[in-house]
């Protein structure tokens, strides 16, 4: 079975983490790897501070937190998203609004938000979906007109650019993962970036349990969201090859561009020409002219040795969320589409061509019968 994804870990991963438990830095509160993977990480994307957190979904969680925003607050999410993002919202006692996506990059489209803002909005959480960056320019041009924070769900889209600026720049805060199938791992993991050192110093009180001095007196409701230090040594490493595997995932996607190209009914990632997109996952939709439903072809890809993984469910359609007190219903057609026609195809960047070749022309094959 080729797997949708296979992380690439090698000596020098193992290495530092091993060198990080000869250390002692076991525990989430001391050491030098945690301090230096954050600064690694947050220079490479061009922000001052970076806090590292237990994963991608505690990244958002805390960033939520810090930001201030509570019960009978409406923050604007992407409705093509990992669940994730919406829980953040909703785990703050606050109300989650899907923004339907846009047709070609897959991304909150921004044509809507304007119509979706409320004297109760508070904040935007975009997400950079599939690698892909949402056009930050025109988003923080608006937000900055309703004087909204803006939290960047940038936990696909590690080394990803708008218009030659980094996803995870340009919103008041940006959340990063570093789950096992990102574009780089710590096993488990995530980051918060900004450049606001009042929110820094808020995200790192919040993260420990909010300690203070006398220690154990607590004016914050904090959180225990500490990294481990061997996780950041892996993390370390991973951060000194992030423009390699950003290039290898480039490479992969233009071999799937190539192989798949002329397939009836495909429809493969799009590229704004001022966006760097670094296909954190290769996506195609499947459309009526493809002959054969999305469903169908997972099936047969799975028969042939293939996995693949369906879009997300968009967020107006989570019973989850629909049960929450004041969760409005707002139709995301695009969306919809998108979780019921879109899949991913096998990313690893240790993918051959030869391998990809193969995928693609299952596909061409099972459209064509």
């Amino acid at each position: 079975m080729i797997p949708v994804f296979e992380p690439i870990i090698e000596e020098d991963e193992i290495n530092a983490v091993v060198d990080a438990l000869r250390r002692g830095e076991i525990s989430g509160s001391f050491g030098r790897y945690i301090p230096d993977f954050e600064q690694a990480f947050a220079n490479y994307c061009g922000v001052k501070y970076g806090i590292a957190v237990t994963s991608g979904s505690t990244a958002l969680h805390v960033a939520v937190t810090a930001a201030g925003i509570g019960e009978g607050d409406e923050v604007l999410v992407s409705a093509s998203t990992n669940i994730a993002t919406a829980l953040a919202v909703i785990h703050n006692n606050a109300i989650p609004v899907p923004v339907d996506s846009e047709p070609l990059t897959w991304n909150m489209d921004l044509d809507l938000l304007e119509s979706l803002i409320t004297p109760q909005t508070k904040a935007i959480i975009p997400v950079h979906l599939y690698g892909h960056p949402v056009d930050m320019d025109r988003l923080m041009e608006i937000a900055q007109k309703h004087k909204l924070i803006v939290i960047e769900d940038a936990a696909e889209a590690h080394g990803a650019t708008c218009r030659g600026k980094m996803a995870g720049s340009f919103g008041d805060m940006a959340c990063f993962s570093f789950y096992a199938n990102k574009i780089i791992t710590t096993g488990e993991g995530g980051m918060i970036l900004t450049d606001n050192k009042e929110y820094a110093d808020k995200l790192k009180l919040l993260r420990n349990l909010a300690f203070t001095q006398p220690r154990f007196w607590h004016e914050e409701a904090g959180f225990n969201f500490r990294m481990t230090g061997y996780q950041a040594a892996m993390g370390l490493v991973q951060v000194g090859k992030l423009d390699g595997i950003v290039n290898d995932k480039i490479k992969m996607a233009r071999l799937y561009d190539k192989h798949l190209a002329g397939i009836k009914g495909v429809q493969t990632p799009y590229t704004a020409d001022w966006a760097k997109n670094v296909y954190w996952m290769y996506g195609i939709v499947v459309k009526p002219e493809f002959g054969v439903s999305r469903d169908e072809l997972v099936q047969k890809l799975r028969q042939a040795g293939i996995d693949t993984r369906t879009f997300f469910c968009p967020m107006n359609l989570q019973p989850c969320l629909q049960k929450r007190k004041g969760f409005k219903q707002i139709d995301c057609p695009v969306a919809e589409n998108l979780w019921e026609n879109g899949l991913y195809l096998p990313s690893s960047t240790n993918l051959t061509e030869e391998q990809i070749s193969f995928i693609a022309g299952e596909i061409r094959k099972i459209g064509q019968k």
